[in-house]
């Protein structure tokens, strides 16, 4: 789980759940390596179902220790949306894990989201209809118009972290990231920064009036049992990160 920092109070907002696949003789596997194989694969559909269903299961055990853990992020594939039972399967997962869908938000990339525009604009309907946020990731890279978040259920912006990396040296980042925060409030919009990695970053995003950002600045993923620990930490007021936004 990768931590979302809320950049007005220093808060935890919430967290991106992250897939890793751990081998033996090989060590730590990242997405980029195997999701794309996945991807060309019904493979990915039982990557997704099991993330998901992960996810509620430690949403459900976060809950028994701290008042609200947020709101935790799912990545969406293009395979899964297209998977008939799709949403059935959702809510049969949020159903027996009694999370409420108002705590999950499923991040789909502008190349998914535009695939076949007509088709998940009735399914994005339907997902938000149940109560669950949605995202748009690694926004700036794709093909999406604007007139698309007009059309889409959308509430939130994630900046790519292409984008983030040189905001305070290169004018033309700055002018891009300033232009998605501006936009995306200007549609009621909450606007996450990927890629946070030093304070001169994070300072420059709240001087921009970005809402939430994530990155190595607060910490490498970390395993359920640390969020939770980092959850508590918050509500006790030791969070070792809250003086970043001193």
């Amino acid at each position: 789980y990768q931590p979302k920092y809320n950049l007005e109070t220093g808060e935890v907002f919430g967290a991106e759940a992250l897939v890793r696949w751990e081998l033996p003789e090989r060590g730590l596997v990242f997405p980029s390596d195997f999701i794309p194989i996945a991807e060309e694969t019904s493979l990915i559909i039982e990557i997704g179902e099991w993330v998901l269903d992960k996810v509620c299961e430690d949403f459900r055990f976060w809950q028994r220790s701290v008042s609200s853990p947020g709101r935790v992020s799912v990545n969406l594939s293009l395979r899964q949306l297209r998977q008939a039972q799709f949403i059935k399967r959702v809510k049969s997962i949020m159903r027996g894990h009694e999370v409420s869908p108002t705590s999950l938000e499923l991040e789909i990339t502008e190349t998914t989201l535009m695939e076949n525009p007509q088709r998940t604009i009735k399914l994005l309907d339907e997902l938000y209809g149940l109560g669950l946020h949605l995202a748009i990731d690694d926004f700036g890279t794709g093909y999406s118009s604007l007139s698309a978040l007009q059309q889409f259920p959308i509430s939130t912006l994630k900046i790519d972290k292409s984008f983030v990396r040189n905001v305070v040296t290169n004018p033309e980042d700055a002018t891009l990231v300033d232009t998605i925060i501006q936009m995306g409030r200007n549609l009621n919009m909450d606007v996450v920064a990927e890629g946070v990695e030093d304070e001169a970053q994070l300072n420059f995003l709240q001087s921009l009036g970005c809402t939430y950002a994530q990155g190595l600045l607060f910490g490498d993923p970390m395993s359920s049992d640390n969020f939770l620990e980092l959850l508590s930490a918050q509500a006790d007021g030791t969070d070792s990160y809250r003086a970043l936004f001193a």
